[in-house]
């Protein structure tokens, strides 16, 4: 199973992109954050797109900025976890089916215009890249964009080159920001999601390989989107978790019937098979999931991203910072045997393994 040495997880933190609106408290950074460590969260997410709180490009350009910035989540009693670039990473790479619903990520000036729209992405994720440095972060969020992904279903049957030439050109498109990323120390941990290219684990490892296995290609672990292709979430920590630098903690369930499996016949939210839940309102092992991640030395911080077709956000969100720090084991320094064991004595091991007797 690989486990090495255990680690402490540190959290709870909470992503704040689904809770920024245009009224306080959640309309400015200084009044989310406070409202965040007011709910025992002791970190927080960044949406880095969102400019009531951050504002990418003088972030990029400017440390002072970023220490600013740093300066009003201390003074609200909470650190940055990470800068999210969910919604330009996904623009590096959008097939044209996706291209009109895409263009709203993006400014009015490059909608319509795919090449440009990829430009401004592009800028956007070195922008992240130099403020995660100027933050001195570690690691980032993202997705890796689609090109392949409407080709998922094998029908009609796909031109045997079709998948690598898509996996080669997101590899040549991602290669040089990672490299940015990579000078400034900071990994770039890709959400595995349906809907980009890289949804599950085959998919991560044909885009590791492609890219040379990139030092900074990395995985932000969200077991939400496993639940909901029916794929084995503990399982995927024994195989990734060294390549695992950021977590989602996000609950789901799958409850498939005579009428839906896990594509969930175009129903809305509500009525799919498959669905977004709070945490503990689904399926997720979450005490297994700490487990192994703490088992496998996983040390960052473990983020709420809240996303529920039923319950609302404030009671997700008040429910979220418990629940994590509750799941969040605190590593012993001794093994619970201790009180039984002794001093090494080399001439007693060689006697116990019969290395003493003259053969």
């Amino acid at each position: 199973m690989g486990y090495g040495m255990a680690t402490n997880i540190k959290g709870p933190a909470i992503f704040l992109a689904q809770f920024m609106g245009d009224s306080a408290p959640f309309n400015s950074l200084p009044s989310i954050t406070k409202w965040a460590a007011g709910l025992g969260y002791k970190g927080v997410q960044i949406p880095s797109w969102d400019g009531r709180v951050f504002d990418l490009k003088m972030a990029g350009e400017s440390k002072t900025y970023c220490d600013e910035i740093a300066g009003i989540c201390r003074e609200a009693g909470v650190a940055i976890t990470e800068l999210s670039t969910h919604l330009q990473g996904q623009l590096i790479a959008v097939h044209p089916a996706y291209d009109e619903a895409f263009d709203a990520f993006a400014p009015a000036a490059v909608h319509g215009n795919p090449a440009a729209r990829t430009a401004w992405a592009t800028e956007q994720m070195i922008y992240a890249a130099r403020a995660s440095g100027h933050l001195g972060l570690k690691v980032s969020v993202s997705f890796t964009g689609a090109l392949s992904w409407p080709f998922t279903y094998p029908w009609p049957q796909r031109p045997g080159t079709l998948i690598s030439e898509s996996f080669k050109e997101l590899a040549r498109r991602w290669k040089p920001i990672l490299d940015v990323y990579d000078s400034e120390g900071v990994d770039v941990g890709f959400e595995i999601h349906p809907g980009e290219d890289v949804f599950d684990g085959a998919t991560f490892e044909m885009f590791l390989e492609t890219l040379g296995n990139h030092p900074r290609c990395a995985i932000n672990y969200d077991p939400s989107h496993f639940v909901l292709q029916h794929l084995d979430y503990l399982a995927f920590i024994d195989i990734y978790h060294s390549r695992i630098k950021a977590f989602h903690v996000k609950d789901a369930e799958l409850n498939t019937d005579g009428r839906q499996g896990v594509y969930s016949g175009f129903q809305p939210w509500v009525n799919r098979a498959g669905r977004f839940r709070s945490l503990g309102d689904g399926q997720v092992d979450f005490g297994s999931i700490f487990s192994k991640l703490a088992g496998h030395g996983y040390d960052s911080w473990a983020v709420l991203e809240w996303e529920c077709c039923l319950k609302d956000s404030s009671v997700g969100a008040a429910e979220g910072a418990p629940f994590i720090a509750k799941h969040i084991i605190p590593v012993t320094a001794k093994a619970f045997d201790d009180f039984a064991g002794g001093a090494v004595d080399h001439e007693q091991v060689k006697r116990m393994l019969g290395l003493s007797r003259k053969v």
